[in-house]
């Protein structure tokens, strides 16, 4: 295997949460590694934003909305990216909500709703473009897992039940589809610092025990995921199959650290 085993280039690559934070993140590196990239999110705003960024690296997008909520936005997305592109080689899932909120006030609606985009969203589109790639005979699939599908996090029960299947669902996914030439596996990012989360990280007890927990002493930048996606995006991944690469500066390693 030679190094051009990481290339993705004439590759398609469809990233749904990928207009913003780590999907955003992914949705570049990607682009920059030599696929055309759909990324894609239920805002058209950051969906013709990022479709431009693509386009600017030399690659070729197609600036089309998903909610993971809504099978037939799935369904109409891979008829786009098909009659666009001829076919879809990867798939990263991206879209995920979630919600602090004490275990005994969590409302089933509230829980369902986290569910819904985190758990049976990932299926959705598992499903939609799992079946295309099973037809092809090829596909990598690459599901965005957490340090919650290993570990209990603080009063975000949904989120981590979530999570946690994510993890599971990736692996029965493998078990069927490799067979198929279908790699299904997942990245579980350790604490990364985005738009949406860098005042809880930088100005809460919560963010600092995140910190003081993860032995490399700081938080993540979302670019340094951009490795573990290459790589399992690629055909360097060729016999990787029902994988969690956990990428969280020793978090779940950690013990006593001091």
């Amino acid at each position: 295997m030679t190094y051009s085993a990481l290339s993705l280039h004439d590759r398609t690559a469809v990233v749904i949460g990928g207009t913003s934070g780590i999907g955003k993140a992914l949705s570049l590196a990607l682009a920059e590694a030599g696929a055309n990239v759909v990324a894609t999110s239920r805002r058209e705003a950051e969906v013709l934003a990022t479709a431009k960024e693509i386009e600017t690296l030399g690659r070729h997008a197609l600036p089309v909305t998903v909610d993971v909520t809504d099978r037939t936005t799935i369904d109409a997305l891979l008829e786009s990216c098909v009659e666009q592109f001829g076919g879809v080689d990867i798939l990263i899932n991206c879209a995920g909500r979630t919600a602090k909120q004490p275990s005994l006030e969590i409302t089933e609606q509230s829980w369902n709703e986290i569910l819904d985009t985190n758990l049976t969203g990932t299926l959705r589109a598992c499903q939609v473009f799992g079946q295309h790639m099973v037809e092809r005979g090829y596909g990598r699939i690459v599901n965005i897992a957490s340090l919650a599908s290993f570990v209990g996090l603080y009063q975000v029960a949904a989120y981590t039940a979530s999570k946690a299947a994510v993890a599971g669902l990736t692996r029965a996914l493998a078990v069927e589809w490799g067979r198929h030439g279908v790699c299904v596996n997942a990245i579980a990012p350790g604490v990364f610092r985005t738009a949406l989360n860098q005042d809880l990280l930088d100005n809460t007890e919560r963010g600092q025990e995140f910190k003081t927990r993860t032995p490399m002493g700081r938080f993540g930048r979302v670019e340094e995921l951009a490795g573990a996606a290459i790589f399992l995006a690629s055909e360097a991944a060729g016999f990787v199959c029902g994988e969690v690469l956990v990428v969280d500066g020793g978090f779940l390693a950690s013990g006593v650290n001091q």
